[in-house]
């Protein structure tokens, strides 16, 4: 079955339809002529827990999650999911570890708060980290692999999809601001999950006319352990497994709590509750809706490994060899489930991904470099002229990550790079954040040291761990598909890049203790006010009800726990 798919008439005009009508409603709900900085950056605060559990969940997901998600589950199975469900435990930490003190500091940004933990020169590094983690992953690669998506499955050519996807997405973010950014998430959250379950259902009601009629049947027609979460840590082939219980259980907290509790791209939304409870229950509402994509996302991938296998429709191989190309897992899914008419939703979900996932990160570039940047060089500048900074710097990234997104096929995969790029810097990070409000007794110094240190380290295992310098050192000694000196089980270490980050974190934490107890110990009534007194002191205070934040934490933790026990 051809696998190319181009848009007729009743599909384009959905999509368009879709594209003009969500910046229309973007421009509509949250344009301001003299809006303020706080309206425009954070929605004057006035954002109630749907709305930012909403928001934080689709400037999530793009659509590297789509069909990377699907991809993942045809070929590795339900374990891919754990890049889902273990968000929920560090949601849980944004709810009730670090909202408390950005909501109570009143910081417009997390750089601000570094500056109030630490010293001017870490809110300098971190907003350094927010734009290109922001410029580099969150818009750039993302807009890359929507682009590869419409161009090789819908016939809509690379640059006409980053030129148009930009532009809707840039006019209503520039012009309307963080309310015009949470509103569309709020719509585009439906048509997302929306077109995932069309994808699902479709997809189960198909298995019968292969042969697979029950839930045996189906066990029988996947590969062994393709519907388990939790994998051993030595696989078949006696290698440390990439994606194993130990992997996960370390090396996800190093990127998540970077992810959801230091990026100001996912923050933002919190930052713009209307109380502390909104931003609590807001952040983990967003860690219930993050359950949803192992079995509307991940568990459609290996529904389609099993129709794939029946014969129900073809792959594509990668080029130059005999390996199926399951990144073209969903779009052939899509060809062989989805009536015409329908496929324009589905394009305009996929839209719908990159475009709330850009326009997040574009409203935090915009406010890094308005509050952190500018009004910090010029504090007496006007508050129209701070929101007209932010609405052209908009513009400007848009443009950069625009130039950047055409370089996106220099990595090996996409999923590569959306998690290795962020190893660099994010056990740092995640080292600063965590002691700094657990340990009053960390210094600015040892901040500043571990962040320095650590990025160095990080961005030496990036480069080293790069297949194309492997294969520089080993020269013609490489073995064809070589994975880097670090990962490669064969020629290299055989560690996963999973394992790497608590290695790197270990010597964070070493460096960070030492150097705060070298150096003299911080003011420490300024340090009480953004640092808890001892590890629990989080959970105490008076349970007002069921929508206490520690309750609803509670509930999540226990639902995770059952789906961990019942798919383990």
């Amino acid at each position: 079955m051809d696998l190319h798919w181009t848009m007729n008439w009743i599909d384009t005009t959905v999509l368009l339809t879709y594209l003009f009508g969500i910046t229309a409603f973007g421009i509509w709900i949250g344009f301001r002529k003299n809006a303020t900085s706080e309206h425009y950056f954070l929605a004057n605060k006035s954002l109630g827990w749907f709305t930012v559990g909403a928001a934080v969940f689709t400037s999530n997901i793009s659509t590297i999650h789509l069909v990377g998600l699907a991809a993942g589950g045809a070929k590795e199975g339900m374990v891919i999911g754990n890049f889902e469900w273990m968000a929920c435990f560090t949601l849980m930490l944004l709810a009730l570890v670090f909202a408390p003190f950005y909501i109570n500091s009143k910081v417009s940004t997390l750089p601000e708060f570094m500056e109030r933990r630490y010293c001017p020169q870490a809110r300098t590094a971190l907003a350094v980290i927010g734009l290109l983690g922001a410029l580099l992953i969150h818009i750039g690669i993302s807009l890359f692999a929507a682009a590869k998506v419409f161009e090789s499955f819908l016939g809509v050519p690379m640059m006409v999809t980053i030129v148009v996807l930009s532009l809707f997405t840039v006019t209503y973010t520039a012009l309307g601001g963080l309310k015009a950014v949470v509103m569309t998430e709020n719509i585009q959250v439906v048509l997302l999950l929306g077109g995932a379950i069309l994808v699902t259902v479709l997809g189960i009601m198909a298995l019968p006319g292969v042969g697979v009629h029950d839930v045996a049947t189906f066990k029988a027609a996947v590969n062994p352990g393709q519907l388990n979460m939790l994998q051993p840590i030595i696989n078949a082939k006696g290698n440390l497994n990439e994606f194993s219980w130990l992997s996960v259980l370390l090396g996800y907290p190093i990127l998540g709590i970077w992810y959801w509790c230091a990026d100001q791209t996912h923050v933002q939304r919190v930052l713009g509750a209307k109380s502390l409870t909104s931003a609590q229950n807001g952040a983990l509402f967003a860690g219930f809706l993050k359950i949803l994509p192992v079995f509307l996302m991940v568990l459609p991938g290996v529904v389609g490994y099993v129709l794939w296998q029946k014969g129900a429709f073809s792959l594509k191989m990668v080029e130059g060899t005999t390996h199926a190309d399951y990144n073209t897992m969903l779009p052939s899914m899509i060809n062989y489930l989805v009536p015409m008419g329908l496929k324009g939703l589905l394009a305009a979900g996929m839209a719908a991904a990159l475009m709330s996932c850009m326009a997040a990160a574009l409203n935090s570039c915009a406010t890094l470099i308005s509050m952190d940047i500018v009004k910090r060089v010029r504090p007496d500048t006007s508050d129209s002229r701070v929101v007209m900074i932010g609405r052209i710097a908009t513009g400007v990234i848009m443009v950069l990550a625009m130039l950047w997104s055409t370089q996106g096929d220099q990595f090996g995969t996409i999923f590569e790079a959306v998690n290795k790029i962020p190893m660099t810097f994010a056990p740092a990070v995640t080292t600063i954040f965590v002691l700094g409000v657990f340990w009053k007794r960390g210094t600015w110094q040892a901040a500043m040291m571990t962040f320095y240190v650590g990025s160095i380290v990080g961005l030496a295992y990036f480069v080293y761990d790069m297949p194309v310098v492997g294969k520089w050192i080993l020269g013609s000694a490489a073995q064809p598909g070589f994975a880097g000196l670090v990962s490669d089980t064969t020629q290299g270490w055989g560690i996963p890049f999973m394992l790497v980050g608590p290695i790197i974190s270990v010597l964070c934490i070493v460096i960070y203790v030492i150097t705060s107890l070298l150096t003299p110990a911080m003011n420490q009534e300024e340090v009480a006010k953004v640092c808890w007194d001892h590890p629990l002191a989080f959970l105490k205070g008076r349970i007002i009800g069921l929508g206490d934040p520690r309750i609803v934490a509670l509930i999540l933790c226990v639902v995770v726990a059952v789906l961990y026990y019942w798919l383990r």
